[in-house]
């Protein structure tokens, strides 16, 4: 693909982890609310450059009960990995994840990218980007059975192995944020973009020296 090989070159100057702007991962169990903090915050800065809500690509198709994504198939998601389209991906759930490459540029370019990624990937983050910031979306347990029960999209078997996954998941390291969004979206919305507002002063702040 000739944009993420421009890409590519534009950073090969560059060793990683990318500097400058700064990552910040969302991550949480299904049903936290991660997609509806974040979309808070996309409608609160929709006049803010300095910000950049990723747009994930994913073998899923797309509808009302879910997020806005680019969908691909599980073939040509392996044929855009190939060819470098992503700067980060991963599988979850029998699904494909992609972050696109140009997300690299951001960073590199002083930018706050704000995207929704599986915990498992932090070690990777952690090695990729200098300034990493992540936050963790929460909930009580009984608010995640309700939520993950309304979408309706699984079993209650898998329903409830999915919270004991959930459950058994610590992260640890530097940089972490817990925000518990099991009230109003409000609360944790705010909060999120607290967070952010110290993102884009740290890479004005870092895009200087």
């Amino acid at each position: 693909m000739m944009v993420s090989a421009l890409i590519e070159r534009e950073l090969s100057a560059e060793t990683f982890p990318v500097r400058h702007g700064v990552f910040v991962a969302v991550v949480g169990p299904s049903g936290a609310g991660k997609d509806t903090v974040i979309g808070y915050a996309r409608t609160l800065f929709a006049d803010e450059s300095r910000l950049e809500f990723v747009r994930r690509v994913i073998t899923r198709p797309s509808d009302t009960a879910s997020e806005d994504h680019d969908t691909l198939a599980d073939a040509a998601f392996v044929e855009a990995e190939a060819d470098g389209a992503f700067a980060i991906s991963w599988e979850a759930h029998g699904l494909r994840y992609g972050l696109p490459a140009d997300v690299d540029w951001s960073v590199a370019n002083g930018h706050v990218a704000v995207a929704n990624v599986s915990r498992a990937i932090i070690p990777v983050l952690r090695e990729r980007y200098a300034n990493l910031a992540i936050v963790e979306i929460t909930a009580s347990a009984d608010v995640l059975a309700e939520r993950l029960a309304m979408r309706g999209r699984e079993s209650r078997g898998e329903v409830l192995a999915r919270l004991a996954r959930s459950a058994n998941v610590t992260l640890t390291g530097p940089g972490v944020t817990t925000i518990d969004n099991s009230g109003p979206r409000e609360v944790a919305g705010e909060r999120f973009a607290e967070l952010l507002r110290k993102a884009m002063a740290f890479s004005d702040i870092s895009g200087l020296i």
